[in-house]
């Protein structure tokens, strides 16, 4: 994977306009302060599979928390099979 590409804030504000239009290309734009980085500037692809990969993290849930329901869906799971 190739390093996301580097703008300063002040770039960042100022030229909105051009950084929108890049991102389409790049994916991914950090927005630096200082020779840090601060935060990023994705695109919409980018972002859906952001959002793709949060929906798929992993909930832990205490033994006390699982309700019947649950506790069925686990005892009826099949082994590489996504649940819905």
């Amino acid at each position: 994977m190739s390093a996301a590409l580097q703008i300063p804030a002040s770039d960042f504000s100022r030229h909105f306009g051009r950084v929108r239009e890049a991102v389409h290309k790049a994916g991914v734009i950090e927005v630096t302060s200082h020779n840090r980085v601060v935060g990023a500037y994705i695109s919409a692809d980018e972002l859906e599979h952001f959002n793709r990969l949060k929906r798929r993290e992993v909930q832990v849930l205490h033994v006390s928390e699982i309700d019947d329901e649950l506790l069925t869906e686990i005892e009826n799971a099949e082994y590489g099979v996504i649940s819905k």
